[in-house]
């Protein structure tokens, strides 16, 4: 199985669980998922361990995998930590890029906005992802990048899930536009601010991300 096949097979799983097909505490079984999806039980049982390994699945004894259901709170402080680690990225890059590190962020802003502009919200998310590990790459800090990245992976399935409120994808899209602008003009300050504002899921936002755990759930309970 190619590598794309594999992360396309994980994503849909992934995909199931945000939004609310498969519900929290539900037994994700082996045998009925590679039947669905075409394939034999061993990537499914890889993407299984990858998504349990950012917290969107647990693996326990004698019932395999099932469906994690992590507290809004617990979502609410991994995000909290996030942006500052965000934060402190955007900073670094702002002071240490590169003529190349310019490069790759321009070019993945400008993937961004053909995303954006074409309203798929799936698409703006993976290009999304390509431009934060740009502004990882652009701080010099290998220590860093790792630790943003770790995080950003057990993030992604409810970053994905904020695409998909009214307008997000368009508000993040601007928001991008800032960051570039604060990192390429060297104002370390600015991109910290700029990154962690991005990031945070505060007021309307934290609402916002409730809601829609809420009708994932809700939605799950109805088709089960």
């Amino acid at each position: 199985m190619s590598e794309n096949i594999f992360f396309k097979l994980r994503d849909e799983i992934e995909n199931g669980i945000v939004t609310g097909e498969f519900a929290p505490g539900e037994r994700l079984d082996e045998t009925q998922l590679a039947t669905r999806f075409g394939v034999s039980r061993t990537p499914i049982r890889e993407a299984l361990m990858q998504l349990s390994a950012i917290g969107l699945v647990e693996i326990r004894p004698r019932r395999g995998a099932v469906v994690a259901d992590p507290p809004a709170q617990r979502v609410f402080e991994m995000f909290e930590v996030m942006a500052e680690l965000e934060g402190m990225a955007g900073a670094l890059a702002a002071r240490r890029h590169t003529d190349s590190d310019r490069t790759a962020l321009l070019a993945a802003h400008e993937r961004c906005r053909d995303a954006s502009e074409s309203e798929e919200t799936d698409r703006y998310y993976y290009e999304n992802e390509v431009f934060h590990r740009a502004i990882y790459a652009a701080t010099g800090s290998a220590f860093l990048e790792e630790q943003c990245v770790a995080l950003h992976r057990r993030l992604r399935p409810y970053r994905r899930l904020q695409l998909r409120v009214r307008n997000r994808m368009k508000v993040s899209f601007k928001e991008h536009g800032d960051v570039i602008e604060a990192i390429l003009a060297g104002d370390a300050d600015a991109a910290r601010e700029q990154l962690r504002g991005h990031v945070a899921v505060q007021g309307n936002r934290f609402g916002d991300l409730v809601a829609n755990l809420a009708n994932r759930d809700r939605r799950a309970r109805k088709e089960a």
